[in-house]
């Protein structure tokens, strides 16, 4: 059963809002949605049962949090949230199915994991993210949830080397402790790629530094996708207090 419905909104957009998904409805519209990005925009190779559509068998089990842009009615951004109950209930986590979970074991009952997310492409600047993350943040505070895990993916439109470069320069100062290491089951092949390329990092990802996310070992390849996916886990009592400040106070 979902909670009530989550709102924020920002000074310089107030016409958006955010909230989780109260019915089947609005989850057909987040799936709308990321069919969009994701198949139209990215090429993504989606097996979904319904045209225009993005839905898979962990939909069911799962939150939708949505951004509105209300002038419209239109849903312009999303994250799907896995509960660790949920998981338990389907069998697993959705990114298991890219990496060997062992060493999170102890973090399971305490442990959500987001995914799925994008933003409409007419809608990618900041305020956008910032409603996701703090809808995010008002649902691990109101469930006392200790660890957030999810994947970021980065194109592999040339081949994976920005991908091997984003990693490389993400290891050298926020890999994961050993005891949180993932193992990809379908390896990026760093050591054939020019992993030494100077790269920006995407703003998703760098919002999940920022608040004090660790990359948990080295990218799996999406064939699905086309893209690398870099294991990502936060510990919300550690994260960035100034970000905690910001996202996290009612």
């Amino acid at each position: 059963m979902l909670d009530p419905q989550i709102h924020a909104q920002t000074r310089s957009k107030p016409r958006l809002g955010v909230s989780l998904a109260r019915d089947i409805g609005e989850v057909r519209e987040a799936q709308r949605l990321r069919y969009k990005v994701f198949a139209e925009e990215m090429g993504a190779q989606l097996a979904s049962r319904e045209a225009g559509l993005d839905e898979d068998i962990f939909d069911a089990y799962c939150d939708h949090l949505l951004v509105r842009d209300n002038s419209s009615g239109e849903v312009i951004g999303t994250y799907r949230i896995l509960a660790p109950h949920r998981a338990k209930q389907i069998g697993g986590y959705y990114s298991e199915q890219e990496f060997d979970f062992t060493r999170l074991a102890h973090l399971r009952p305490g442990m959500v994991e987001i995914g799925r997310s994008c933003v409409h492409p007419d809608y990618r600047g900041g305020a956008v993210i910032t409603l996701l993350w703090s809808g995010l943040a008002d649902y691990l505070r109101t469930r006392d949830y200790s660890y957030l895990i999810g994947c970021a993916s980065v194109s592999m439109n040339d081949g994976g080397h920005t991908a091997a470069s984003l990693y490389n320069t993400l290891a050298q100062t926020r890999l994961a402790p050993v005891e949180w290491h993932v193992y990809p089951r379908n390896p990026l092949a760093l050591d054939q790629l020019d992993g030494s390329r100077q790269v920006t990092t995407p703003p998703l990802i760098n919002a999940y530094l920022r608040v004090g996310a660790y990359v948990c070992g080295e990218p799996a390849w999406d064939a699905d996708f086309n893209t690398a996916d870099l294991m990502l886990l936060l510990s919300i009592k550690q994260m960035n207090q100034l970000y905690a400040r910001r996202f996290m106070s009612k």
